[in-house]
């Protein structure tokens, strides 16, 4: 592949990450080469359907978190400050994603193949693995009581995630899903 389809590749994703930060745009491949000012077929030569260009969003949202993720879990020794990292990313993504956040929460996928909401689940329930894994190490560490069900309490945390991720999208983008997160992260322990 190209430098120029790389880039064009991108260019596609990124200008449909900005339509979907408009809730009631619909979405479709000619809306999208039209805001590209290139034909229908010039999007087919780099996906093969807009299901591709969603997976290629889910790719992009996967690899971004994640890649932050390991390294938030290589350098802090911490299993507590670990999953407090990984709320505040999982947050201060969707703030600064909030086309991303619609894929995050499944409502830019309505109508869309369903393997790609399958995907989104495969992606919420690595996250909870995620929490899950550094819970258990900060009761390892003594940093919360142990006797908890970590499984449980990261299962609260993610609904927390997406709750937050929802009233944001719903509120057009304009709920801070980090809004009072000193007191959340208080309230959390």
């Amino acid at each position: 592949m190209s430098a120029k389809t790389g880039e064009r590749k991108l260019q596609i994703l990124q200008t449909l990450a900005q339509m979907l930060q408009q809730p009631g745009e619909k979405i479709t491949t000619a809306s999208l080469a039209a805001k590209l000012d290139v034909s229908e077929a010039a999007l087919y030569r780099h996906f093969a359907s807009k299901a591709q260009m969603f997976e290629g969003l889910i790719e992009f949202i996967e690899q971004t978190l994640f890649g932050i993720i390991n390294k938030i879990s290589a350098e802090d020794q911490s299993g507590l400050k670990q999953t407090e990292a990984v709320l505040s990313l999982l947050l201060g993504f969707a703030k600064k994603n909030p086309g991303m956040t619609r894929v995050l929460i499944g409502d830019a996928l309505v109508n869309e193949n369903e393997r790609l909401q399958g995907r989104i689940n495969q992606l919420h329930d690595r996250l909870e693995a995620t929490l899950k894994q550094s819970l258990r190490f900060a009761v390892s560490q003594g940093e919360l009581p142990g006797g908890r069900d970590e499984a449980v309490q990261a299962n609260i945390l993610m609904c927390f995630v997406v709750g937050r991720w929802h009233q944001f999208a719903k509120s057009g983008f304009r709920r801070d899903p980090l809004e009072s997160w000193n007191e959340v992260l208080r309230n959390l322990r």
